[in-house]
């Protein structure tokens, strides 16, 4: 169970390179939860946000609403699809050393419950689960303000260095 936590202003926009390759993926993951990296425009358009990082972690929160509904009348499982992939892609990108940088092999989700904009606030729990010099895998969850999980999924991320 949790509190909601308020959606930030976003600082949106293409990190430059060169900061990027001077930072740890974690430092980088930091830097957007301080307003110093941009997030990626679409963490705005699909509002969800970064909450909290730690090693091979990450806390999102996402906000659905009724401008992510499909036509049966709840909200579009690429959403919550979106918020799973960003959240084990970034606990994914907290592992990574200066001058590395990853891609999503696969990516596999369940959905266990509807998600309505009268759900609520949701939260996302992204961790990895193993992470090798080029093969990291992550699992996580969207859960509810009752604790309720909502849809999992799982991940395995190719690691390279930037420019390979």
């Amino acid at each position: 169970m949790f509190e909601p936590a308020p959606i930030p202003e976003y600082n949106v926009g293409i990190a430059d390179v060169s900061v990027v390759m001077s930072k740890t993926g974690k430092e980088l993951m930091q830097g957007i939860i301080d307003g110093e990296t941009p997030a990626p425009s679409m963490a705005k358009t699909m509002t969800h946000w970064i909450v909290r990082i730690g090693d091979g972690e990450v806390e999102f929160r996402g906000e659905p609403s009724a401008a992510v509904m499909n036509p049966g009348g709840i909200v579009h499982g690429g959403w919550a699809m979106t918020l799973l992939d960003s959240a084990l892609g970034c606990a994914v990108h907290t592992t990574l050393e200066k001058g590395e940088m990853f891609v999503s092999l696969d990516t596999s989700v369940r959905f266990v419950r509807a998600i309505t904009p009268q759900t609520g606030q949701v939260r996302c729990i992204g961790r990895v689960q193993t992470r090798g010099r080029r093969i990291a895998t992550a699992d996580g969850l969207i859960e509810d303000q009752k604790g309720r999980i909502l849809a999992t999924a799982t991940t395995s991320c190719f690691i390279q260095p930037i420019g390979a």
